[in-house]
């Protein structure tokens, strides 16, 4: 017989950084209820860890290990990934509010049914990410590649999406209102799930290339004060 004990499966405990490094040398990997608020995190090894409502508000993440993490119905806003490796990470019906995730490394990282508003992904690398369904108001998305994808349900209301790369992407169910796209390119993206409304006349150069619908082109032209007959 092995001389290892089981993993334990923590369950509404309050921890700081002891305590989780303490479960991570006892092979703890799966928390649940578990209360992190404002816990230093920072640059230590969570890799294939799931956090399962937990409350995460504040927590400092900044340069840990997170790949091939998986976080279910969590609360970190104003949580810190900077610089953290979500590789392959799945975050699912969380709030992540104001989080911050400048420079991490989002790699094939899955964002599902969440709130982000506010979060910061400015400088954030890796490719074959994806939202779905994820509330973005406000976020700082810039320079990220969504290249080809299908983008379902993103709301990108007021976003920073300056110099993001949406070339044949297909838009489902999403907004675009008032979001920054200076310098983002569109050609050959499908618009015709998008809300566009709020555009000036200005920004439509963005979209050069780009399939809308002739609904959409006729809001456009009617807020440019055009007379459509």
């Amino acid at each position: 017989m092995s001389d290892t004990a089981p993993a334990r499966t923590p369950t509404g405990q309050t921890l700081d950084r002891a305590a989780v490094a303490d479960l991570a040398r006892q092979g703890a990997h799966h928390l649940i209820e578990c209360d992190l608020t404002e816990a230093d995190l920072s640059k230590i090894d969570l890799s294939g860890w799931t956090f399962e409502r937990c409350n995460l508000r504040h927590a400092d993440f900044a340069g840990s290990k997170l790949n091939r993490t998986t976080w279910r119905g969590c609360k970190g806003p104003f949580a810190n990934f900077t610089g953290a490796d979500l590789d392959e990470a799945v975050i699912a019906a969380s709030d992540f509010n104001n989080a911050v995730f400048r420079r991490a490394n989002i790699a094939s990282a899955r964002i599902t049914a969440s709130r982000m508003t506010g979060a910061d992904f400015h400088m954030a690398k890796g490719m074959d990410f994806r939202f779905e369904e994820v509330l973005l108001v406000g976020a700082r998305l810039p320079g990220l590649s969504f290249r080809k994808e299908v983008l379902q349900r993103l709301d990108l209301a007021q976003a920073d999406l300056a110099k993001c790369d949406f070339r044949g992407a297909v838009f489902e169910g999403c907004s675009l209102r008032e979001a920054n796209l200076d310098g983002a390119q569109f050609s050959g993206a499908d618009l015709r799930g998008a809300d566009l409304g709020g555009l000036q006349l200005d920004d439509a150069r963005v979209f050069r290339g780009a399939v809308i619908s002739r609904e959409q082109a006729e809001q456009l032209l009617s807020g440019w004060g055009l007379l459509i007959r």
